[in-house]
């Protein structure tokens, strides 16, 4: 695990600019006035929402986290939120349907992984004066009956104030109408998001003395209407912050690959696709990325700046933000791994590092390798190279093909070059099951021996 850093008793006296922080990162939307001075007052408590509908978070969940990390390290105590009983209702922010809603179990399932994962950002440890503290609205909203909801909070806020909202003017529209992609609307259930994300914010002004809300651009109807609540309820003063939506600079959606999300939890995301991620951004995104998603300095990311533009084709930021991210979501170690497995496509890999890997890292590097099953009898009994290239494979298109590239010397068979009177036998399966065959430097071609 990642050593934090921690704050020290004394970051109480000698706070950063969290705003001046973010500012330069790039990492402010809105801000509501006022929010700069309250900071610089004293340590203030801020929370943020993270949606538990699944048990990890992905990188489309990093900048929230930094949000609260560089909260932390900037001497305030961050607040992290798992919306359990919002996840009970779905936010309809920037989506068209209503979300699956999830059980009690699922989501305390949800909750205990996504708080281990937020254990590599943020500092739990009670010591501190401003350590993290996890909470779920499900605790404050499970015995809060419909009757005292509408009573209490409810009437304090008008329709005409939450349609407004352009989380729900978007959603808004008659029943029949189906030209803008068939949404089914609203429901009342949706409808009234914003009131219980505003009673929370509310409940964690009393009882958390959480003065700030922190969220997605997307999430400005939301949080301000939390700040309304607090204003008319509790004549409390409390402040909006939002960070812009993440996009990429070719247009498609960050967070995303082409298997998917791409998730902080390594069983889901391998720690070398996470890796490899972060490697494949391109120039323009990756200055953005080395901003808001690690701890450099200012001084320290001007200057890997600077040297990438003289030098791109090194692409030195892309690798330092690959290193950074990979550290910090995953370990040392892995980063170490991910490195190692990134050099075998291209890098002077050897027979004993393919064998070195594990069968799930082996598939990740070799993922789109075109694969043909051969019979593992035909390795028993030591498989002709010519047929394994071409006749029981395709991979070349013909047994003269295959000559010719053993006498020019481009055949490899597991990185280590062959001969044509190689055969194939059980001492070249990688995990008792694979063989590398490559022609060149760059064409590969994978048996699944079976």
């Amino acid at each position: 695990m990642l050593s934090l850093i921690r704050c020290p008793s004394d970051t109480i006296q000698n706070m950063k600019n969290f705003i001046e922080e973010l500012q330069w990162r790039g990492m402010i939307h809105d801000v509501m006035p006022g929010a700069e001075e309250h900071l610089m007052e004293s340590m203030r408590n801020a929370y943020v929402g993270f949606d538990p509908t699944a048990d990890s978070l992905h990188i489309g969940n990093l900048v929230p986290i930094m949000l609260l990390a560089h909260f932390q390290r900037c001497g305030h105590k961050p607040v992290p939120l798992v919306g359990g009983a919002t996840g009970m209702i779905g936010d309809p922010s920037g989506k068209s349907t209503e979300r699956n809603l999830l059980t009690e179990e699922t989501l305390r399932h949800n909750q205990s992984c996504i708080q281990k994962q937020l254990e590599q950002f943020l500092d739990f440890d009670p010591a501190l004066p401003n350590a993290a503290q996890m909470v779920n609205n499900y605790d404050w909203m499970k015995d809060f009956s419909f009757l005292d909801f509408i009573r209490d909070v409810g009437k304090h806020i008008t329709v005409n104030y939450m349609m407004a909202k352009d989380s729900v003017k978007n959603r808004i529209k008659p029943e029949s109408d189906t030209s803008s992609g068939g949404s089914e609307g609203m429901s009342f259930t949706e409808f009234t998001y914003q009131l219980v994300q505003g009673y929370d914010f509310l409940h964690l002004f009393r009882e958390h003395n959480c003065s700030i809300q922190m969220g997605g651009s997307d999430q400005w109807g939301n949080i301000t209407t939390g700040t309304e609540l607090i204003r008319r309820i509790a004549s409390g003063k409390a402040f909006a912050l939002t960070t812009p939506l993440i996009t990429k600079a070719d247009g498609s959606k960050f967070g995303k690959s082409e298997g998917g999300n791409v998730w902080l939890d390594a069983k889901l995301t391998s720690p070398y696709k996470f890796y490899q991620y972060w490697l494949n951004s391109s120039d323009e995104d990756s200055e953005k990325f080395i901003r808001i998603f690690t701890f450099l300095d200012q001084t320290a990311i001007d200057a890997l700046i600077a040297e990438h533009r003289e030098t791109p084709h090194l692409r030195v930021l892309q690798k330092r933000l690959a290193d950074e991210l990979t550290v910090l979501v995953h370990s040392a170690e892995e980063l170490e791994k991910a490195k190692k497995a990134s050099g075998l496509l291209f890098g002077n890999a050897t027979t004993d590092d393919l064998k070195n890997l594990d069968e799930q890292l082996f598939l990740d590097v070799f993922e789109g390798v075109p694969i043909a099953e051969v019979p593992l009898s035909s390795i028993e009994n030591g498989l002709d190279i010519v047929a394994a290239l071409a006749t029981d494979t395709g991979f070349l298109k013909s047994n003269g093909e295959a000559r010719r590239a053993l006498k020019e010397n481009s055949i490899s068979v597991n990185k280590q070059r062959v001969k044509e009177e190689h055969k194939l036998t059980m001492d070249d399966l990688i995990n008792s099951k694979f063989i590398l065959l490559q022609r060149g430097k760059k064409n590969y071609f994978l048996l699944h021996a079976v």
